[in-house]
């Protein structure tokens, strides 16, 4: 039986400490940022554009925040950097990290983890990195090839490293090292894991702890897996393939068991529930047309939200979808606007980040489709991929060669 108030005390702790550390979608990768008294509507004068910053080169991952500094990668030529901001848009510093990837959808792609005086920068070169914050420098590096045996994929490696404790995961998607777990001050390996002996898809994992087994979840090329967070034990798997073999969104947890899981392919979603202690699971329901490529889904409420893709049904992969969380059901649908990322606040507001540039303002409190508030995002080159950030009532918004901040509050 889970001791569900101490559990639960040591999630509130974790959450209050981990609040100003912002790291791939959020505190918890689930995409809602816990921010209050923000704009639940906006005008056709807002929200403000504090700054933006022209110069990042190429890329697509999100910023990640800690110690109210800015930290984002980009790819000047076939270089990557480490791109270090104050909150009110100065650069403080520019760090040469390594290699890049230049080719095809060129650019950084990782969000990149911070933990305790380091951070942790994968590269869709396969390298995986640990920086000082205090010094700037390399401390140390490993490759997924070349220390591990792992292939690369076909649009370069596209992970945010997941820390947990001591341990920093690096999925390398090798028949023997399938995923790893490595200390994370000085790179040395504490297990390794054969999974299912899959190749890693693009998805920066999601660990759950208020398990009897907590435990580590992704998604690699043909399986869901659990892999427990101790001893690199492979837990259970459910068989999750696609024609393309990509599976960039991090599942999400609902706190009580249940996990979505969202692809923008012939899979679409699936609910799984964990059972014993998180030993196994069971499928709750599927939904074939509720899926997003590489936008996240949001849970706000009952409701599911995704910035969906129906490349079978409708070629544009216009539709948006709200869904009822326990059933599947669809609440509400519309093709108003593009493939989208997707996050939300704690007031209960969705955002979606269409790929035409669109950044609008949902209720997500309702049961129908009732939008706040839009405007254009017109800065910047390139895809509107980067994943929004939420952060003291400021959104930031990365496309491409800028980085741009939003007063929403």
């Amino acid at each position: 039986m889970k001791q569900l108030f101490t559990l639960s005390m040591i999630f509130t702790v974790f959450c209050l400490h981990a609040q100003d550390v912002i790291q791939w979608r959020g505190t918890d990768r689930s995409g809602v940022f816990q921010e209050t008294d923000l704009m639940k509507s906006w005008s056709a004068n807002s929200p403000e554009l504090l700054w933006h910053f022209n110069g990042l080169g190429e890329g697509h991952s999100s910023p990640a925040i800690a110690n109210d500094k800015i930290y984002v990668t980009g790819m000047l030529e076939d270089r990557g950097y480490l791109f270090i901001f104050d909150l009110s848009g100065n650069l403080l510093n520019r760090v040469f990290y390594g290699k890049e990837w230049d080719r095809s959808y060129n650019g950084a792609r990782g969000t990149p983890t911070i933990s305790d005086g380091m951070i942790y920068i994968h590269s869709s070169i396969g390298d995986l990195i640990c920086i000082d914050l205090n010094t700037l420098s390399v401390v140390w590096r490993k490759n997924m090839t070349s220390d591990f045996g792992g292939p690369n994929i076909r649009w370069g490696a596209t992970e945010s490293p997941l820390i947990i404790d001591n341990k920093v995961i690096f999925s390398i998607g090798g028949r023997e090292h399938n995923i790893v777990a490595l200390n994370k001050k000085d790179g040395s390996l504490i297990w390794s894991s054969s999974g299912r002996g899959d190749a890693s898809s693009y998805c920066s994992p999601l660990f759950i702890a208020n398990q009897e087994v907590p435990q580590i979840i992704t998604t690699m090329s043909n399986y869901i897996i659990g892999i427990e967070a101790a001893t690199g034990k492979l837990l259970w798997y459910f068989p999750y393939a696609n024609f393309r073999n990509i599976h960039p969104n991090t599942p999400v947890y609902d706190g009580n068991d249940m996990i979505l899981i969202t692809n923008g392919y012939d899979k679409g979603s699936v609910m799984l529930r964990l059972t014993n202690g998180g030993r196994s699971i069971l499928k709750v329901w599927e939904n074939d047309n509720f899926k997003s490529v590489h936008g996240g889904v949001v849970k706000v409420g009952n409701y599911a939200f995704v910035g969906g893709d129906d490349r079978e049904n409708n070629r544009d992969g216009r539709y948006r979808y709200a869904i009822n969380w326990n059933t599947g059901e669809v609440v509400w649908r519309t093709n108003d606007f593009p493939q989208s990322t997707i996050i939300a606040d704690g007031n209960g507001m969705v955002y979606f980040y269409t790929t035409r540039g669109d950044m609008v303002l949902v209720n997500g409190n309702s049961n129908h489709l009732e939008i706040a508030g839009q405007f254009r995002i017109t800065l910047g080159t390139e895809q509107h991929w980067a994943h929004p950030v939420i952060y003291k009532g400021v959104l930031y918004i990365r496309r491409g060669d800028t980085l741009m901040a939003y007063k929403i509050k």
